[in-house]
């Protein structure tokens, strides 16, 4: 730790605190760029191990209607995921058209220019198909290649760009084969899950080793080389349906990450905790027990922390919510037994968004999820390697529980969550270098990596 600490003191304005204030509900002035070092940490160091605040860009490739409801607009019933979507007719039209339009340049700068420094791209792995056409076989989506093959280009475009804005980027698969959780944003609007199998277990392993290789080859021969890729989440919230299941879950991680150590040894490895955040950290220590080579090193530990779908939630008062928080130790633990394996802890999906029956009698309702989301920020801040919003924004406008865009507009969010930097560069390298230096989210969490 001690080359990080030294490029903080050397480079951040002595009179702000070492960590972001995301309650100060204020835009500062533009931060000045760091001048980055060509030793340890460099670029590629400096978007892996600072502490991510980053936004999740939800239903721009796996869809959620509530999310964005024009892209269903010629579906197949029950019209609710994107196989339904892919069944229906002009379906590539449809989905091209939205792939270039949800997400585009202003997008990525009013990320960038609230101190956000990275995004986290939900996927399903028929949009790998464009790369790989083989990851389609043996699946309800083996005859949607054509439907998705463009999705690639514009995934890898996305690495790309965010880099001209100083994000980093986590590519999440968030629908895998067989669909790991009931919910339509696991690729299909069938309740069963069949992810679990051992045919879609090894067939996962086969599609996050081909995503993998692609991907690096990519940010490896781009011109310049792209150092933003900050992971890999191998999928998103599974949801196995009884203790055998998360026995078999548990060892398919392990494998899995073996695998796609052998491609690349340094990429992030990002796993779901299945809302059993103890259980999980116990399992990633044990990753590397025994091993001089530990397979637990930079896997980081994926919780999504919601406090609005349960009776329990809806009967709980906005203030109380908000209140526990502050006071929560829920991470605590968890991260002390992640860190002991070299290993971190983020809140990959979190919002502002509470229970109707929360905000009951609630006359300022804006104020009270702003309470909320300070609340839940200052635990993030406290003990947790990074957050991820979700979602960037919605197609209907005025929901500031759920849509970041949103939630800064009434206040419910921080306009800015970034640090301002003392040292202004020797010469302009233009606006990739100025949107860069302006995202960089300095200081470093508790280190993820066994070169702290």
């Amino acid at each position: 730790m001690n080359k990080i600490k030294s490029f903080i003191d050397k480079h951040v304005d002595k009179h702000l605190p070492l960590k972001s204030s995301p309650v100060a509900h204020q835009t500062p002035p533009p931060p000045a760029p760091p001048h980055f070092i060509q030793s340890f940490p460099n670029e590629h160091d400096l978007y892996l191990y600072r502490r991510q605040h980053g936004v999740n860009l939800g239903s721009w490739f796996v869809l959620e209607r509530w999310i964005a409801d024009s892209p269903y607009r010629c579906a197949a019933q029950p019209g609710q995921s994107d196989l339904d979507v892919a069944k229906g007719s002009n379906a590539r039209e449809i989905l091209e058209h939205h792939w270039d339009h949800w997400i585009v340049e202003d997008d990525w700068s009013w990320i960038s220019q609230r101190g956000l420094n990275t995004v986290r791209i939900p996927i399903g792995f028929y949009h790998i198909c464009g790369a790989d056409p083989s990851v389609l076989n043996g699946t309800e989506f083996a005859d949607k290649g054509e439907v998705f093959a463009g999705a690639w280009s514009r995934i890898i475009n996305a690495i790309a760009t965010a880099h001209r804005h100083g994000l980093g980027v986590l590519i999440d698969l968030h629908a895998a084969p067989g669909k790991q959780n009931a919910d339509a944003h696991s690729g299909t609007s069938s309740s069963s899950i069949s992810f679990f199998q051992s045919s879609n277990f090894q067939r996962t392993t086969q599609i996050l080793t081909s995503l993998l290789t692609h991907l690096t080859t990519f940010t490896r021969t781009h011109n310049p080389p792209l150092p933003n890729l900050i992971g890999i989440e191998l999928v998103n919230e599974p949801n196995p349906p009884s203790n055998s299941d998360h026995d078999a879950l548990k060892r398919w991680y392990a494998t899995t990450i073996e695998a796609m150590r052998r491609i690349d040894p340094d990429i992030p490895l990002y796993i779901g905790d299945s809302w059993r955040a103890g259980e999980y950290a116990g399992f990633v220590k044990s990753l590397g027990a025994g091993s001089s080579s530990s397979t637990s090193s930079f896997v980081v530990l994926d919780h999504h922390l919601y406090r609005c779908f349960t009776q329990s939630d809806g009967a709980t008062p906005a203030s109380q919510h908000a209140h526990a928080l502050r006071e929560s130790k829920q991470f605590s633990n968890d991260v002390n037994t992640l860190s002991e394996a070299g290993a971190g802890l983020v809140v990959g999906e979190w919002s502002g968004a509470l229970n109707p029956g929360s905000l009951h009698g609630v006359g300022d309702q804006e104020s009270a999820k702003r309470e909320f989301v300070d609340a839940q920020l200052a635990l993030f801040e406290r003990d947790c390697a990074g957050w991820f919003w979700w979602t960037y924004k919605k197609e209907h406008r005025g929901d500031s529980g759920w849509s970041m865009r949103d939630a800064v507009e009434k206040g419910v969010f921080p306009s800015w969550v970034g640090m301002r930097l003392s040292r202004a560069p020797e010469n302009d390298g233009g606006r990739r270098e100025n949107a860069k230096n302006q995202a960089w989210g300095l200081p470093f969490p508790s280190c993820m990596s066994p070169r702290c």
